[in-house]
């Protein structure tokens, strides 16, 4: 935060807290105590900023107050008059829905939180608010805010408000949007330590995206597509305040370091807003056991009737993963080696502690040869489960909280849209060659992958004219289902956005019931791009 505020022009800093396993962790916290469920990490930052925004007339909005907005104003305060700083603080809340769970249909969850708008926030910043911390908004929100309160935008503005909510789904990742995680990472400078992304957003809604001069990283058409592609569905991007929709953005280099992005249109919202779900699954324990040389598939089959024979209370769920991490030939042990890995659930913690991890134990004189673990297994621990929920928007306050204790009440959105499909553009024409190679699919293509609940995302972007016309033709659900075996009997949906030159694939239910379920052993999906990127097609060479 500081470096942001510190290292050149800026009117506002913003910052995106709440991924939905956060929820998770703030909503165990608070049961500790009801003084706590905020991002503590925040009250750090500003400790050491507070001062040079209030000099330089920066104001900061976050969502950094989780389950507890209130709370972490008040500890906003309390830090300011401590550093001896007048400052004004103003809170968004409504989000929380955890007292009607019930009511609402949720059943029993240890958190429930509505998506929330900007329009709270907008008010705050109008009131004079020098600092605005929120419950769970979208991450787009603390960007779309101070962009309406700035330019005075009103709630039909969609346009403008959908440019806002396109700069906020580029930058609330940081680093993302100037080379952190890009699949072409070798053409980035220093890495060391990139520079976080800002967005010049227009009184139109559109924007360039840059950053701080000096700063390493790189901010190219491709970082930017690479974001706007990270953890989307279709081509319409719902929001609280407008519908983005992702088919009509245009990207053009504005110079060194500056993409502009133009073009979006936007759409009434929907007439729900999403709501996070938090409960506790049950408790999880695993094993991973060391599997070396020889013979590899008759040692895991050995070890799994083993262990099914040892484990005579079974666990509710009970799942085997053999990673064939081993070599023929290989001249170190550890590339000989592959992992064979147990994961076992259940309500009751009895039957994935001491009971499970004893009975593994115990055969390490009586198994395959060679037989080690990674790690000794442990008690049980408890795991949680994410599930999103809808509610009509009417039925959720939301509401703008003073420094000098004054609510707000900010209306819903008088007109919306629910969301449908959007009808698929006609491809291009097809790009036909005589000669192909067969090659990885990241020669030419970039990914990027992530998780959104139990369900994954994989957007798929190429450089040229040309090799558009071949990928949207190439890569079919049916494609992506035979390069990606594990998606063969999942539902997949496909999306081409043209202006990206990009295929964005949803997979569902590959991720199990969310990131704390750790139905995979990548649980969030973020290197399902790349093993996408590393799978062998027939490219055309003129492609290449």
């Amino acid at each position: 935060m500081r470096e942001m505020i510190a290292g050149g022009e800026l009117d506002y800093v913003t910052g995106d807290y709440l991924a939905e396993l956060t929820m998770l962790i703030l909503a165990r916290d608070r049961a500790k105590s009801p003084d706590r469920g905020y991002a503590k990490t925040f009250l750090t930052q500003v400790e050491e900023s507070l001062g040079l925004a209030l000099e330089r007339g920066v104001k900061i909005v976050a969502n950094a107050g989780g389950l507890n907005p209130a709370g972490l104003a008040a500890a906003v305060r309390t830090l300011a008059e401590r550093l001896g700083l007048a400052v004004n603080v103003a809170h968004v809340e409504g989000d929380d829905l955890i007292g009607r769970a019930g009511e609402l249909g949720f059943g029993s969850v240890l958190s429930a939180n509505a998506y929330l708008g900007a329009w709270g926030i907008v008010d705050c910043l109008n009131a004079g608010a020098d600092v605005v911390v929120t419950g769970r908004v979208t991450d787009a929100s603390v960007i779309v805010g101070p962009a309406a309160a700035h330019f005075g935008w009103q709630r039909d503005d969609y346009d403008a408000l959908a440019g806002a909510i396109a700069a906020g789904h580029v930058i609330e990742c940081g680093v993302q949007a100037t080379g952190g995680n890009f699949a072409f990472f070798t053409e980035i400078p220093d890495l060391l330590h990139p520079g976080f992304p800002l967005a010049e957003i227009a009184a139109d809604g559109s924007s360039v995206i840059t950053k701080h001069a000096g700063t390493g990283g790189l901010v190219s058409t491709d970082t930017v597509t690479a974001q706007l592609l990270y953890e989307v569905g279709d081509a319409r991007y719902a929001n609280p305040d407008a519908t983005l929709r992702l088919d009509s953005l245009s990207l053009s280099q504005d110079g060194p370091d500056r993409v502009r992005i133009s073009g979006v249109r936007g759409e009434p919202p929907p007439p729900t807003l999403k709501v996070s779900l938090n409960s506790i699954g049950g408790f999880r324990n695993s094993a991973t056991f060391v599997l070396t040389g020889l013979d590899i598939e008759a040692k895991a089959d050995l070890l799994r009737r083993q262990l099914d024979a040892a484990v005579t209370v079974k666990p509710a769920e009970l799942e085997w993963t053999l990673v064939r991490t081993d070599h023929p030939d290989a001249d170190t042990e550890e590339t000989a080696s592959a992992l064979l890995r147990c994961v076992v659930r259940d309500p009751d913690p009895a039957n994935v502690g001491r009971r499970f991890s004893s009975a593994a134990v115990e055969l390490a004189l009586a198994s395959y040869p060679g037989f080690t673990t990674t790690a000794p297994p442990g008690e049980g621990q408890v795991y949680g489960v994410f599930t999103p929920g809808y509610v009509d928007a009417a039925d959720v306050p939301h509401v703008a909280v003073h420094a000098d204790g004054t609510r707000t009440d900010i209306a819903p959105a008088s007109e919306t849209l629910p969301l449908e499909p959007v009808a698929e553009p006609s491809p291009p024409e097809p790009f036909t060659a005589a000669a192909t190679r067969r090659v990885p699919l990241g020669t030419i293509a970039g990914a990027r992958s992530g998780d959104k609940g139990g369900n994954a995302n994989v957007g798929v972007w190429v450089r040229t004219d040309d090799q558009w016309r071949w990928l949207a033709h190439t890569m079919t659900v049916e494609k992506l289902r035979e390069l990606l075996p594990e998606t063969a009997e999942l539902a997949v949906t496909r999306t081409l956005l043209p202006n990206l030159r990009a295929v964005n694939f949803v997979i569902e239910g590959i991720l199990g019931q969310g990131v704390a379920h750790q139905a995979r052993f990548d649980p969030q999906a973020k290197g399902l791009g790349e093993w996408l990127r590393s799978r062998h097609i027939d490219i055309p060479e003129e492609l290449l």
